[in-house]
């Protein structure tokens, strides 16, 4: 017998998404990024402290 969770499961479709421009890979939209998605630039925490070398 198999259980199916149709209620349960998100689909992440549609998000906008923006490229890095330190590691060049595509980043979609988070809920954290709700207020400010104009304003971001990096997809990691990472990224913004390596801005300075690109």
């Amino acid at each position: 017998m198999q259980i199916h969770h149709l209620k349960m499961t998100h689909h992440k479709l549609n998000l906008p998404q923006k490229i890095c421009p330190v590691c060049q890979r595509p980043f979609a939209w988070r809920k954290k990024w709700a207020k400010n998605w104009e304003s971001v630039k990096y997809c990691s925490v990472r990224c913004s402290l390596h801005k300075a070398k690109t």
